[in-house]
């Protein structure tokens, strides 16, 4: 039997479920508290970079069976703190529909008066009103706002569970890096799309295409304007429909990657362990 609908989704997928595995380990097995906070400083990068998968997920389904897609769902909430259909609600009919309006952008960057938020300021508010959004979106679409419903109740049930049987590691394993990972997610569409213009789709999104880590480990999030043309489309086709419409992507939507995923290009780079020939599949989205 097939589970993926897409090869390239086993590797990542069986990554994100190893280190679920080892969260767990480290929840009910771990008790000195300077181990578990190692692990939660660990967890906070491993769980940011995952709500891309998350969000890739959300956006194209990765398993064949819907069991699956639910469960994985759970862990994708417990990593990141965004439970199963709240991207679907807040970010796929909801940003995605209205970020070229942002009167009705769900993570608009214009505030009341039409200025630019600051970068603190817009990332705490979606942040702190994520959930009501989630809500807000979902009165228009009630047959999702009911899955919706349901899997964060699930997914919040399961947590406050493992908070009351063990609190302490529940805390540093569990909730803080969830939390953070929800943080990161809100500041990371404010670098996406803050200040650009919103009169087409091609003006509107930051790319970062020659960084071999951040494509590899966030699922191309760096095709970002490919991305919300065809929103729907899986990741690794991404690469291709750049191909087709960079020649309409001002010079000013490239960026280079973060500090932290430069830094790692630079690490590997030095180390040998990737060549040119993988950053090539890469950006072609063979891999």
């Amino acid at each position: 039997m097939q589970f993926f609908k897409y090869k390239e989704d086993r590797i990542p997928f069986a990554i994100i479920g190893s280190f679920f595995v080892i969260d767990l380990i480290y929840y009910f097995l771990v008790d000195d508290l300077k181990l578990l906070l190692a692990w939660m400083i660990l967890a906070i990068i491993v769980k940011g970079i995952t709500a891309a998968w998350n969000h890739n997920h959300q956006h194209h389904n990765t398993f064949k069976q819907p069991w699956l897609n639910r469960l994985v769902e759970i862990i994708f909430g417990m990593h990141t703190g965004i439970c199963g259909y709240a991207w679907v609600l807040h970010h796929n009919v909801g940003h995605h529909v209205n970020y070229l309006d942002q009167s009705k952008d769900e993570s608009a960057w214009l505030n009341s008066k039409g200025e630019r938020m600051m970068r603190l300021r817009y990332s705490l508010e979606i942040f702190i009103t994520s959930y009501y959004r989630c809500f807000i979106v979902g009165l228009k679409h009630p047959k999702i706002l009911r899955k919706f419903l349901a899997m964060t109740s699930l997914t919040a049930g399961i947590m406050i569970a493992l908070t009351l049987y063990r609190p302490i590691p529940a805390l540093i394993v569990l909730w803080i890096p969830s939390i953070l990972s929800l943080l990161i997610t809100a500041d990371s569409t404010y670098w996406h799309h803050s200040g650009l213009p919103t009169g087409n789709h091609f003006e509107a999104s930051r790319n970062t295409i020659d960084s071999i880590c951040f494509n590899i480990l966030t699922g191309n999030f760096g095709y970002h304007t490919a991305h919300h043309y065809r929103g729907g489309l899986h990741w690794t086709k991404l690469p291709a429909l750049h191909e087709e419409i960079k020649d309409k992507i001002p010079a000013h939507c490239y960026l280079k990657p973060t500090p932290f995923f430069a830094t790692l290009d630079f690490i590997i780079k030095k180390l040998g362990l990737v060549g040119e020939d993988i950053q090539l599949q890469t950006q072609k989205g063979s891999l």
